[in-house]
């Protein structure tokens, strides 16, 4: 047993269930949330002492529960995983309280490493190319910065954006793949 109360927050069910069962497999005790909300209720009960938080949760952001859980309690460890990295929500995840942050798909032994603080790729090894950073990927890094700002404020974010507050939420629902 590794003592260790482990909160997963992502909203992929089969996901979440994969990652659930793999750390309980190394012994530590888990709790699932889907949502900012339901992280809230879960801390309520549990006092964690690493967390693992999906990027994007449905409409929400991740970046919110960072917020909430390193406001909770500074010493969790937290580790971020998006399917969209990019160097803005990386260092905003890390201002937020993150520990870590990883580009999915990462394993238990790359969250793991990250627990520990280790990096789990070196950036000697990554290939260096000219690909561009797609317009989708730029334009959530926009929206995921402005979040921010506006304390996760969806009509405020809109505003700041000069979109409909029903567009910006369309937006964030969406399935972003890069």
């Amino acid at each position: 047993m590794s003592g260790r109360i482990l909160l997963i927050v992502e909203d992929d069910p089969a996901f979440a269930r994969t990652l659930r069962r793999s750390f309980e497999r190394r012994g530590d005790i888990v709790h699932s949330a889907a949502s900012l909300e339901a992280t809230i209720s879960v801390l309520a009960e549990a006092k964690p002492t690493h967390a693992v938080v999906d990027l994007k949760l449905g409409q929400e952001s991740g970046l919110a529960v960072v917020r909430h859980l390193h406001g909770h309690d500074p010493q969790l460890v937290i580790v971020v995983l998006t399917g969209y990295a990019s160097i803005a929500t990386a260092v905003e995840a890390i201002k937020l309280g993150a520990s870590n942050y990883l580009v999915k798909p990462s394993n238990t032994d790359d969250i793991e490493a990250a627990f520990a603080g280790e990096s789990v790729i070196e950036p000697e090894d990554l290939p260096m190319s000219g690909r561009q950073t797609s317009l989708k990927t730029l334009e959530m890094e926009r929206i995921h910065e402005v979040l921010a700002e506006t304390g996760f404020n969806i009509s405020e974010t809109a505003r700041r954006l000069g979109l409909h507050r029903r567009t910006l939420a369309r937006k964030l629902a969406k399935r972003w793949v890069s």
